[in-house]
């Protein structure tokens, strides 16, 4: 009976909210100093830090999944991978290899890193005498390495863009507050009115009008702040902002929704404990992960930035 009476009581849905809606502003404040300290090297250093420890965090939660599941994996070799991964691409992007003047310069420098690190795992698979699942361990090894550092490279990419004269980082908290907008949007809306049930096997808690509320306050908020700032955005227009808008707040939910996948196979609720209310850090970047890559095609691609004809 003392035991009922002392078990804890489940948190309201409002003091979740402001738990998350804490660890995420704290967090992202640590993203803003980063991106805009007024010294260049100071930026940029702390930004690369700021991703790698990122990577390396978000890749240990997620091997730790792939444990859970039974699986087998290399979980030291992928570890080192991922950190020299987004450490090669922040020293590539800012020029230190030799000058960075076109987007696709980055993405060869980090395909020959990813061709030799495919190589290296089936070397160090011919020492792993112990491990019968030679063929498992690699294919989970490589695929955390893609799914945390080397999307998480889109940001740096993005950061560091070429051309825009130090303007990538307006687009890259463009991103980032329509992503968490979106995010934020789904989770106030679907908790106030949610009834109908997106995809509940995978996640009962989702809804579709949590899903319209992210696309509704992403799309804001991408107008909002494109009118504001519109002069750091090349290219950027209200149109643009609608697109952009409609865009990041749908793959959000879906990347939110892929990491559930990858939890309820690991029968766990968070990918970790690293923030309160929150859970891990895969549970921060999910939704920001997949957007990533969108927003840098959406610039390369539909904006044109990088081009040949481009000038800002």
């Amino acid at each position: 009976m003392s035991a009922e009476v002392n078990a804890p009581h489940p948190a309201s849905k409002a003091r979740v909210f402001v738990r998350r809606l804490t660890s995420t502003t704290l967090l992202w404040a640590a993203v803003l100093i980063a991106m805009f300290s007024g010294n260049n090297q100071v930026s940029t250093l702390v930004f690369a830090g700021l991703i790698s420890v990122l990577a390396a965090v978000g890749l240990l939660e997620f091997y730790h999944l792939i444990e859970k599941r039974g699986l087998a994996c290399f979980k030291v070799t992928g570890l080192i991978a991922g950190i020299t991964l987004t450490l090669a691409v922040a020293l590539q992007s800012t020029g230190q290899f030799g000058p960075a003047t076109h987007p696709g310069s980055t993405n060869d420098f980090e395909l020959a890193w990813l061709a030799i690190f495919v190589l290296g795992l089936c070397v160090r698979q011919l020492y792993a005498r112990a491990n019968p699942a030679g063929l498992l361990a690699i294919a989970t090894t490589l695929f955390g390495l893609l799914y945390v550092p080397w999307l998480l490279n889109f940001f740096q990419k993005i950061n560091f863009f070429p051309g825009l004269n130090g303007n990538g980082k307006y687009f890259l908290l463009y991103f980032i507050l329509v992503t968490k907008f979106s995010d934020t949007g789904a989770y106030a809306i679907g908790s106030l009115l949610g009834r109908h049930k997106m995809i509940p096997r995978i996640s009962p808690a989702k809804t579709w009008e949590g899903f319209v509320g992210a696309l509704v306050v992403a799309t804001g908020a991408s107008l909002v702040y494109v009118h504001f700032l519109q002069d750091n955005l090349p290219r950027m227009t209200l149109l643009h902002a609608v697109i952009l808008g409609g865009i990041l707040g749908t793959t959000a939910v879906l990347g939110d929704l892929i990491e559930s996948i990858f939890k309820r196979e690991a029968g766990v609720k968070d990918s970790g404990r690293f923030f309160p209310g929150i859970g891990g850090i895969l549970d921060l970047l999910d939704s920001l992960l997949f957007n990533a890559p969108l927003m840098y095609l959406y610039m390369r691609y539909v904006l044109g930035l990088g081009g040949p004809w481009f000038s800002p």
